[in-house]
């Protein structure tokens, strides 16, 4: 199966360093489609594959066009090829999930209106895991299994081959398909004699999710770490989506040259039951990721390699994604770490999560105005071209998975920053199918992850302990709008006194996401910053071979 598509990233260490018919998308957001004669599909999955009963989600993806590496199921996305996909609870091998013209999808929101043809149709299955937490709260969801928290390459899961199908929607033919490979393992890629793999089961996460929760590393050593046995590093931690490529792929030459700094690289894994990476922090639905990486993961890391292990000489760095949680880290725990050079970082004040002023505005997907409705994109081109709309990215994740539970970038948010529901499920910020805004679920996400809210709210004890520590890079004209969010955090950080910020942020024109500087150039930030923090005494030698 091909890679669920997922938003681009930094890969921070490896360069350290996309009238009627207006109508027919709108009507089924005020009027729930009904169930009546017309086309059906039934989906089973095969005892030979998976003898148990499943809860889960089932799928099938239409197509005109498929390859073997390229089927139905990994050509849908925002913009992709119509998805359809339905909950079922504890169904049997053999038995069938039926999806219908009630079924929501993605682009074509019912059966009733994919046009007549000729399609490659395909179905999937999509296994869930009971999880009883410690909070008190039950829930089905995917359990990762070391793939990145993506239902499409996930072991385990299943999937049938494309089937060439004629389809009429005005047709009452039963269409039935069975899911019959499963997803084998994930390979991971054996050790080297610079690349070294740890992968550790966390007993905070496995007793709060009530199943094994397991995080991992994979580090980078420094040129000839063997032969200087007596040498203790300086440690970098990257952030960002699961990878189980090396930190340093792609920029070898400049790691092998002579003057470079030796450093550990290191780039953490912590996929959770909602994305294929936590965020790096406690959270109400996610548990405690920040209390398991903080006491587990990284102590096994530094037990485990010749670190420093001072404050000093522990740095921080991420794209995207990891660009938020490399500054979050910086900042929830401001004493461990000696600075942070975050890239590109999601969302850094609510009033820009993307260009959604959470706070404000009234609904995310569209600016209302007396005579027009008007889209809001989520994802452009730096000539300002608009690549994606915000109802597209959201209504493909309600499809992939109900209850914030698709995998997707918008889900993650919600299971991150917002409250448990009733249900024990994520409290949406906003309406999946309107995009109706909550303000109460944006009043929660302001007191606990709103960083520039945070940081000016606390300036008295944050301020003297993160005020030389903070530099952030974007492009200013990145492609998910994320340099908004960062110029208010800008805002917030030059006004500030008591003391004052002394870090940098920078802005490069006509970048798109993911602009950050250059290896070499964030080395030598780095080193400096250590040669001025560096307690008297400290070792700045030994690693500079």
């Amino acid at each position: 199966m091909m890679p669920f598509a997922r938003r681009s990233t930094c890969a921070v260490l490896a360069t350290f360093g996309a009238a009627s018919f207006v109508a027919s998308l709108v009507a089924p957001l005020t009027a729930p489609l009904t169930a009546q004669s017309g086309p059906r599909v039934e989906v089973s999955f095969s005892p030979t594959v998976h003898p148990a009963p499943i809860t889960g989600r089932v799928y099938i993806a239409f197509s005109r066009t498929s390859t073997a590496d390229r089927g139905p199921i990994a050509q849908a996305g925002e913009n992709g090829v119509p998805l359809f996909g339905t909950d079922v609870s504890n169904l049997g091998a053999g038995k069938s999930a039926t999806i219908d013209g009630t079924t929501f999808g993605h682009p074509v929101q019912s059966l009733r209106d994919l046009p007549k043809g000729e399609y490659w149709v395909q179905p999937f299955v999509n296994v869930y895991t009971r999880f009883a937490r410690a909070d008190g709260k039950t829930i089905w969801a995917h359990m990762d299994q070391w793939e990145g928290q993506n239902w499409r390459r996930s072991p385990g899961n299943l999937y049938g081959d494309p089937v060439k199908i004629s389809y009429d929607p005005a047709s009452t033919k039963l269409i039935t398909l069975t899911a019959d490979k499963v997803i084998p393992p994930v390979v991971v890629p054996a050790e080297t004699e610079s690349v070294k793999r740890l992968k550790i089961q966390s007993t905070i996460l496995t007793k709060w999710w009530g199943q094994p929760i397991y995080l991992g590393a994979v580090v980078q050593l420094p040129k000839d770490y063997d032969k200087h046995p007596d040498a203790r590093y300086p440690i970098v931690y990257s952030h960002g989506h699961f990878s189980l490529r090396a930190p340093a792929v792609g920029s070898t030459p400049y790691w092998n040259a002579d003057g470079t700094p030796r450093m550990i690289l290191v780039t953490l894994q912590h996929p959770s039951p909602f994305y294929d990476d936590s965020y790096g922090v406690n959270s109400a639905n996610n548990g405690p990721y920040g209390d398991a990486i903080m006491q587990e993961l990284i102590p096994a890391v530094e037990s485990k390699f010749r670190v420093i292990g001072q404050p000093w000489a522990r740095l921080l760095t991420g794209g995207s994604t990891g660009g938020w949680i490399s500054l979050a880290h910086q900042v929830f725990y401001p004493d461990f770490y000696g600075g942070v050079w975050s890239l590109c970082p999601d969302g850094v004040d609510f009033r820009y999560h993307q260009i959604v002023n959470v706070y404000a505005d009234t609904n995310a997907y569209w600016f209302q105005k007396e005579w027009l409705k008007i889209d809001r994109p989520t994802r452009r081109q730096p000539d300002g071209n608009i690549t994606a709309m915000m109802k597209d990215e959201n209504w493909f994740e309600l499809v992939s998975g109900t209850k914030s539970r698709s995998g997707g970038q918008w889900d993650i948010w919600e299971a991150t920053y917002g409250p448990v529901g009733m249900d024990g499920y994520p409290v949406p910020i906003w309406n999946k199918r309107t995009g109706v805004i909550d303000r109460g679920v944006a009043e929660y996400w302001k007191e606990h992850y709103d960083v520039r809210h945070i940081l000016e709210t606390r300036w008295s004890t944050l301020g003297p302990k993160v005020a030389d520590k903070i530099n952030i890079y974007v492009g200013d004209a990145d492609s998910y709008y994320l340099n908004m969010g960062v110029r208010l955090i800008d805002e917030f950080l030059k006004r500030t006194t008591s003391p004052k910020w002394s870090g940098e942020i920078v802005y490069q024109p006509m970048a798109p996401h993911c602009w950050g500087p250059p290896m070499p150039d964030l080395m030598a930030k780095m080193v400096k910053q250590m040669e001025r923090t560096a307690p008297a005494g400290a070792d700045l030698k030994s690693w500079r071979y």
